[in-house]
């Protein structure tokens, strides 16, 4: 978490904002520290108003700040950056959470300062996320472990070396509970085309695709250890693996839709 004095701009209050500036205030941040600017109070950040009394604007202050997280979509960036210019110290740490938003697209706007671009996903909401995250060359090891704390407020942080693997994250992670939830989808569609009544195929692929990711979590084994222990030779999960692991199967199209997630983010960050 962020010094014991420092203060945070948290500049975008919507679902990400605010799961990670909940995190924050769970894990015993003093609400006093913070400063949320966003036009609107959602539904998600108003109960975090209501209950801790976090400050609330609708514009950048003429303050400033030692740390500012940028929570707001890729298509705000080019309107918020230049408000946020006044509020930041020469050596004021900011984080991004925006896709396709670079360091260098951040630099242009902000001076060159410590930046640290980050890429979260959805199961932040619930405290179930992962991060992958890039500091520049001016983020100090005491920067890196703000930053860190900030951004494990909604699960684990994975450091990658080189910003373009920031993309690559994007397409299995950021991306990726996207992938998920069609996984349930066509499983469950499966199942009515196997004769289940709807409701029940779309509950049984619900719980299956929830339980088996919390398996994954709680155990040491591998996924592919996991996927072995609960496939019988000659059973019914070895037919239905014949069919996913095929030369066409589950695998080379999940590597395609990857690939072209990774390549859709690095168009975004030269747009």
């Amino acid at each position: 978490m962020a010094g014991a004095q420092q203060r945070i701009l948290l500049l975008g209050g919507g679902n990400m904002g605010a799961a990670l500036l909940g995190g924050w205030l769970e894990g015993g941040l003093e609400p006093s520290r913070v400063l949320v600017v966003d036009p609107r109070i959602g539904d998600t950040l108003r109960p975090l108003i209501d209950r801790y009394g976090v400050r609330h604007a609708t514009s950048v202050p003429d303050e400033a700040f030692d740390v500012a997280l940028l929570a707001v979509k890729p298509q705000m960036m080019g309107a918020a950056l230049p408000a946020l210019r006044a509020a930041l110290k020469p050596e004021s740490l900011v984080v991004s959470i925006a896709a396709g938003t670079s360091v260098a697209a951040i630099e242009a706007e902000l001076g060159e300062r410590p930046v640290v671009r980050a890429m979260p996903n959805t199961p932040a909401l619930i405290g179930r996320g992962i991060t992958g995250a890039y500091a520049n060359a001016r983020v100090e090891a005491a920067g890196r472990a703000v930053a860190d704390g900030l951004l494990s407020a909604s699960g684990p942080v994975e450091w990658v070396e080189s910003e373009a693997l920031i993309d690559a994250v994007t397409g299995v992670s950021g991306s990726g509970p996207a992938y998920v939830f069609y996984l349930a989808e066509c499983l469950a569609k499966a199942g009515e085309a196997a004769g289940l009544p709807a409701g029940l195929a779309m509950r049984l692929a619900r719980h299956t695709v929830a339980g088996a990711g919390e398996l994954m979590i709680r155990s040491e084994d591998t996924p592919e250890k996991l996927r072995r222990n609960v496939t019988s030779p000659n059973g019914t999960t070895q037919a239905a693996l014949d069919v996913l692991m095929a030369d066409d199967g589950l695998a080379p199209l999940m590597r395609r839709a990857v690939e072209a997630a990774r390549d859709r983010a690095e168009a975004l960050s030269k747009e």
